[in-house]
C-alpha cells in the first residue's frame, strides 16, 4: 500500500488537468452563490425606501433563505395601474364619516353621526396625502403626552377645552397633561378613586369601553395598569378627538351611540365609562343604557361622571333646573334596577354601578327581552328597547357565560366560549394549536423585520383576527393590536374579547371608522381570498393605505394566486414590496407578501412629491 502511495505522488500534474478543476470549482461556487445574488432567479423588488425613510428599515428587513423571495413573471399581462395622489383636502378623508354626507340624514337619535358609506361609483381611487411636515409620531410613552402639530393640524380643542386640561400648544407640539372635563386634577387620580370601588389593579378589569371619549386620556392612562380600553367619539365640532387619540397612541375609533348597535359583541367589556360624555341615557326608554348592558360582562362595572351626578353643585353650571336633573338621575337609578345593575358608589361627581352575575342573582318584573336569537348580529343591525338576555346558569353564584381568570392568566387560558363549545368547529385542543401557530409565525415575522414588537409599531391591526392568536402573541406594553372580525367570516370576535384583547366587527368592502395614518403596522391573513368575489381587491387596499402611516410596514399571508393579484395592485400604491415564501418552505401554497409604505406628502398643485 504505501509503495503505491508513493509511486502515485511522484506522478507530475499536467497544466491542463490544473486548469480544468480550477475551472469547474469556479463554476460550481458561480451557480451555487447565483440563487442569492441581486441577478438570479430568487430575486424579488428590491425594498428600497425613499430619502426620508428611516432607514432602520432596511437593515432588519432580513431575507433568509428559507424564506425565498419569489419572483413574479408576468410578461403578457398590462402594467400595474399607478395611483395618483388625491387632492390635498382629502388629507383627513374619513369615506363613512364625511360631514357633507352626514348632513343629509336625520339629526334624530345622532343618525348623520353614524356610518354613511360613498356608494361604489364615488369611492376615491387615488392615494390620500399626508399633511405636510408630517412626521413619525413620537415613541410610546412619551407619544401619550406629545404629538407633533404638523400631523394633527388643528388647535380648536386647545381654545374650547382650555380650562378643562384636555390639550395645550406649544412650540411645533401639542401637550396632553392628561385632563379632563370630570377630572381636573388629572386622569390619574380619577382612575385612582374608581380603583377604589373597582378591582382594576389585579387583572380582573382588562377590557374597557369610553363612550364619547375626547382625545381618550383615560384610556391613555389605563394603559399603564394594564387596562385596554375602547374609546369612541363622533367625527363631531370638536376636530379631531379621535385622531389625536390614535396619534397618541391610544385604541380609538370614530363611533356614536345613535340608533344602530355598536360593533362589538355581547359580554365584552368589564368596566364602561360616560365621563360628561352628554349622551342623553334616559331618552328612547333607556335604549342607550340597554345597549350599554349588551355589551357589559356579567360582573362588569359602569361609571358615570357628570350630568345628572352631583346636579346639587352643577346645576347653574350646566344652565338646567333642580327638578329636571333630579328627575334624569332617578330616572337613571330605575333604568339601572331595572338592567340588575347594583350602585356601588356615588361621591362628589362619580357614581358606579356594577352588573349582577346572572339573572338568578336579580328580580325583573314585566321587561322586554331581546327577541334575537344571534345577540352579536349587530352589523348596521337597529338598535332596540329591550334587555339582552343572560346566558343562563345552574346556580346562583355562577357567572353567566363563564367565569374568566384574571389578566394575563386569561390571555393564553382557552375562552369559556370555546370551552363550552359555542364557536362552530373550535375546540380546545385547536385553540391551543392556533396560539402554536402564532407564535412560531410571529417568529418569522421578527425575522423579516426586527422592529417588529418594538414601540416603532405602536398601533397594529389585524384585519382578520380569527381567534386573536396574532395579538396574543404580540401582547406586550409596547403596542396594541385592533383585532377586526370580518362581518363575513366567522365570528369569533367574543372569544378575542375573552382573551382580554380589544377588537370590533367591520366590512372591508367599506372604510374603517378612522382617520388616515393612524396605524403603525397592519397585518392581514386571508383577508383577500375572502373578500376576493365581494368587492374590489383594489378598494381594499386603497383602504389600508389611507389608514396606514407613512413608513408603516403591511404583512400579508395568503394562497400564491391571491398575492399575485395583489403584488401587482400595490406595485401603483408608492409601496415597496416583497412576496415571500411560506415559512415552511417554497412548496406550501400560502405566501408572505411584505410591504413598507413610502414616505410622501401632500403639496399644494393636487399633486404631491416625494421630495416635499
Amino acid at each position: 500500500m504505501g509503495s503505491k502511495q508513493n509511486s502515485q505522488g511522484n506522478i507530475p500534474r499536467r497544466p491542463l488537468s490544473i486548469f480544468l478543476i480550477i475551472a469547474l470549482c469556479c463554476f460550481s461556487y458561480i451557480m451555487g452563490s447565483w440563487p442569492r445574488s441581486g441577478f438570479g432567479k430568487g430575486d424579488g423588488i428590491a425594498l428600497e425606501i425613499g430619502k426620508q425613510t428611516d432607514c432602520n428599515i432596511i437593515s432588519n428587513l432580513d431575507f433568509e433563505p428559507h424564506h425565498k423571495v419569489v419572483k413574479i413573471s408576468e410578461p403578457s399581462l398590462p402594467k400595474a395601474k399607478v395611483f395618483k395622489p388625491c387632492d390635498i383636502r382629502y388629507t383627513d378623508y374619513t369615506p363613512c364619516q364625511e360631514q357633507d354626507r352626514a348632513m343629509k340624514f336625520p339629526r334624530e337619535n345622532m343618525i348623520y353621526r353614524e356610518r354613511h358609506c360613498p356608494p361604489e361609483k364615488e369611492k376615491l381611487q387615488c392615494l390620500v396625502p399626508a399633511p405636510k411636515g408630517y412626521m413619525t409620531p413620537f415613541p410610546w410613552p412619551k407619544g401619550r403626552d406629545y404629538v407633533h402639530y404638523a400631523n394633527v393640524p388643528y388647535k380648536s380643542l386647545t381654545v374650547e377645552k382650555a380650562v378643562q386640561n384636555w390639550v395645550q400648544f406649544k412650540g411645533d407640539v401639542f401637550k396632553f397633561p392628561g385632563g379632563g372635563t370630570m377630572f381636573p386634577q388629572g386622569a390619574d387620580a380619577y382612575i385612582d378613586e374608581l380603583a377604589s370601588v373597582i378591582p382594576i389593579a389585579d387583572g380582573t378589569v382588562r377590557t374597557a369601553l369610553d363612550t364619547g371619549c375626547g382625545v381618550a386620556s383615560w384610556g391613555a392612562y389605563l394603559l399603564k395598569r394594564n387596562v385596554l380600553a375602547m374609546s369612541f367619539a363622533p367625527r363631531d365640532n370638536h376636530e379631531a378627538q379621535v385622531q389625536f387619540a390614535l396619534e397618541r397612541g391610544v385604541p380609538a375609533v370614530i363611533g356614536v351611540l345613535g340608533s344602530i348597535r355598536l360593533p362589538y359583541p355581547s359580554r365584552a367589556f368589564d368596566m364602561a365609562q360616560c365621563s360628561r360624555c352628554l349622551i342623553p341615557w334616559t331618552s328612547n326608554n333607556g335604549l342607550y343604557l340597554m345597549e350599554v348592558d349588551r355589551v357589559l360582562r356579567p360582573g362588569g362595572y359602569w361609571i358615570l361622571s357628570g350630568p345628572p351626578i352631583n346636579w346639587k353643585t352643577y346645576y347653574k353650571t350646566w344652565q338646567r333646573s333642580k327638578k329636571d336633573l333630579q328627575a334624569e338621575q332617578r330616572q337613571i337609578e330605575k333604568l339601572a334596577e331595572l338592567l340588575c345593575w347594583e350602585k356601588k358608589y356615588e361621591k362628589g361627581d362619580i357614581a358606579i354601578w356594577r352588573k349582577k352575575v346572572n339573572a338568578k342573582s336579580c328580580q325583573r318584573n314585566s321587561v322586554n327581552v331581546c327577541k334575537s336569537k344571534d345577540v352579536d348580529d349587530v352589523w348596521y343591525k337597529k338598535m332596540d328597547a329591550c334587555l339582552t338576555p343572560f346566558p343562563e346558569v345552574t346556580s346562583k353564584d355562577e357567572v353567566a357565560g363563564g367565569k374568566l381568570k384574571k389578566f394575563p392568566a386569561r390571555l393564553f387560558a382557552v375562552p369559556p366560549q370555546i370551552a363550552k363549545g359555542s364557536v362552530e368547529g373550535i375546540t380546545a385542543e385547536s385553540y391551543q394549536e392556533d396560539n402554536k401557530l402564532w407564535k412560531k409565525r410571529l417568529i418569522t415575522y421578527k425575522r423579516i423585520n426586527r422592529l417588529i414588537g418594538t414601540t416603532r409599531y405602536r398601533n397594529v391591526m389585524d384585519m382578520n383576527a380569527g381567534l386573536g392568536g396574532f395579538a396574543a402573541a404580540l401582547e406586550s406594553q409596547k403596542s396594541w393590536v385592533m383585532n377586526v372580525v370580518p362581518t363575513i367570516a366567522k365570528n369569533t370576535l367574543g372569544v378575542v374579547y375573552e382573551r382580554g384583547l380589544i377588537g370590533i366587527y367591520h366590512d372591508w368592502c367599506e372604510g374603517f371608522s378612522t382617520y388616515p395614518r393612524t396605524y403603525d403596522l397592519i397585518h392581514a391573513s386571508g383577508v383577500f381570498s375572502l373578500y376576493q368575489n365581494k368587492c374590489q381587491l383594489e378598494y381594499i387596499l386603497l383602504e389600508m393605505d389611507r389608514i396606514l402611516r407613512p413608513e408603516g410596514t403591511v404583512i400579508l399571508r395568503d394562497e400564491v394566486d391571491v398575492m399575485n393579484k395583489v403584488k401587482k395592485i400595490a406595485g401603483g400604491m408608492r409601496w415597496n414590496t416583497k412576496l415571500m415564501d411560506h415559512e415552511d418552505g417554497p412548496l406550501v401554497p400560502e405566501k408572505i407578501l411584505v410591504a413598507v409604505k413610502q414616505y410622501w406628502v401632500g403639496s399644494s398643485g393636487n399633486s404631491t412629491s416625494r421630495d416635499e
